[in-house]
């Protein structure tokens, strides 16, 4: 038996605060919760707690792996040999900064100008401010992107809002539980039956996947959900869907 941290899933939003306070590399982001990599990782002193905006870390007594302290030194020195290879505990794009090299034209490329019309049906867009009764909502297909999406993705318009009613939002950086009442109300209001979620690669952006799905849920409703996962430079990763149980 010994002291050893707990993660409340239920209550972490991914934010990677904790990740970057343990000293040990104990903890991850993986699909936008925190996860304890390996008991032998965690010393047990809570570096972690105190820096949860959400309460989501405490401690428990149980039966656990004793602290290896070998391992941990292990593992710290293999991650320092490539700091920027994307492992960082947090996962987190801003603490991964790096130069798309690949998206700049180069100073002897001549620039097109191209005219391409607007696909945005809808205004507000931000899912807060959005009303759950809006006119443009009923029986709408919806697009949930999170912030970054339209930023990376260079054919945002025309690969991803064609007749989609578009709600934007950070699964990081606001609060989750408001977005997934609203998301409910606005399913159950307006006969919502398809939701595409498109999401950033980094672990933390994954929460809007969760949030799509606990909202769902919560609702009781059928609804289709198309995951659209994007990489940094803008390119489809993944594109799957979940149909109605």
């Amino acid at each position: 038996m010994r002291k050893i941290i707990r993660i409340d899933e239920e209550k972490c939003d991914g934010c990677g605060l904790c990740a970057e306070a343990c000293h040990e590399g104990a903890i991850v982001v993986e699909n936008g919760k925190a996860k304890l990599v390996s008991e032998s990782y965690c010393d047990g002193l809570g570096d972690c707690i105190g820096e949860c905006p959400r309460g989501a870390i405490s401690f428990e007594m149980r039966e656990a792996a004793a602290y290896d302290e070998a391992a941990v030194k292990e593992r710290m020195a293999a991650g320092k040999k490539d700091p920027c290879n994307g492992t960082l505990p947090c996962g987190c794009p801003g603490t991964m900064a790096k130069e798309l090299k690949s998206n700049k034209p180069s100073q002897k490329e001549e620039k097109v100008s191209l005219t391409q019309e607007s696909e945005l049906c809808n205004w507000p867009v931000q899912l807060s401010l959005v009303p759950v009764q809006a006119p443009y909502l009923k029986d709408a297909g919806l697009l949930l992107a999170a912030d970054c999406t339209a930023f990376a993705c260079p054919n945002f318009h025309r690969d991803l809002l064609p007749g989609k009613v578009c709600l934007v939002g950070c699964p990081k950086l606001d609060e989750v539980e408001p977005y997934i009442e609203k998301l409910a109300e606005i399913i159950k209001l307006n006969g919502i039956k398809e939701i595409d979620v498109a999401y950033m690669e980094v672990p933390c952006c994954g929460g809007l996947v969760k949030l799509a799905d606990a909202a769902v849920k919560r609702a009781a409703a059928s609804v289709t959900l198309k995951l659209i996962k994007l990489s940094l430079a803008g390119k489809f990763l993944e594109v799957r869907q979940i149909f109605p149980q």
